[in-house]
């Protein structure tokens, strides 16, 4: 979850910050600069583009994470190279305590990025009901609640930026996938009503649909099913890759500068959409 207190443009940052309820009260050079995000995630190489492109936008960060050592190693990365304010917050965001704790170090946010780990892969026969919740704890309530949270305080201050990480999964759903496909279809249902109901407030919420990207995740997945097909994870990742009409996986830069675009008051106008970000691979005109 990325979570920013924004000052949204460099030359009156908190003073717009506050007057911007309609196009017309917004310049069309203002960007992001100045920004407070506070970012409950997973840690991996994607949830840190997304921080960097933040950082190198203005944007000062509170990230939470299970795994201190990685997170605090990581902003600390940020630090140097964008000298940024970072806060890493080590807990469980699936937990009401990780949450407490990750929104006592952002308590009025402009920007939440709701990013959690995809449950594993696997045969719905194997799947417990204590799967399926974990799921859905991790991948739609969690998001609600962190939403739930800080949407009314955007709302108040009149800009707000919520942008979820889902799955192109959600667009086209993938067999081995399905407690991903399921959680994160519900918090896309959700999404669809809340986000139109807020808009009027400069505040917007939108979904990040990613497909092939070279992260940890791709990489477990090629695994699981190169097993299955008796072929090696480096055979069946170069077979996808060229497959997909860019002939490539995406790179977790171009996903973070996505990402740092919706959270930038020119999305604005930009509300309750699912951006599929899978170089051309999902087939349909719409």
């Amino acid at each position: 979850v990325h979570s920013s207190r924004s000052a949204l443009s460099e030359e009156a940052p908190t003073s717009l910050r506050l007057s911007w309820t309609s196009s017309s009260a917004m310049p069309s050079s203002a960007a992001i600069s100045s920004a407070v995000a506070a970012l409950p995630t997973w840690l991996s190489s994607s949830p840190a583009a997304r921080a960097m492109s933040l950082a190198r936008e203005g944007v000062s960060l509170v990230r939470t994470a299970r795994g201190k050592e990685a997170l605090e190693a990581t902003a600390e990365d940020i630090r140097k190279a964008t000298g940024a304010k970072v806060i890493a917050v080590a807990g469980d965001i699936t937990t009401p305590e990780g949450r407490a704790q990750a929104l006592k170090a952002c308590p009025q946010p402009d920007i939440l990025v709701n990013n959690a780990g995809g449950p594993p892969p696997g045969d719905f026969r194997n799947w417990s009901r204590e799967d399926w919740i974990k799921a859905l704890e991790a991948n739609m309530l969690t998001p609600i609640e962190l939403i739930k949270t800080v949407v009314d305080g955007m709302i108040a201050r009149g800009f707000g930026r919520i942008v979820n990480i889902t799955s192109s999964a959600v667009k086209a759903p993938i067999a081995e996938l399905g407690l991903s496909n399921g959680a994160r279809s519900g918090l896309t249902g959700f999404v669809a009503g809340l986000s139109r109901a807020v808009a009027q407030h400069n505040v917007t919420i939108n979904n990040l649909l990613p497909g092939p990207f070279d992260t940890d995740r791709l990489r477990s997945n090629m695994e699981f099913n190169a097993k299955k097909l008796g072929k090696t994870a480096a055979e069946l990742a170069k077979q996808r890759a060229d497959a997909n009409p860019a002939k490539r996986f995406g790179t977790v830069e171009e996903f973070g500068d996505a990402c740092a675009f919706l959270c930038s008051a020119p999305a604005g106008y930009i509300v309750g959409q699912n951006l599929l970000l899978d170089g051309g691979a999902f087939p349909g005109t719409f």
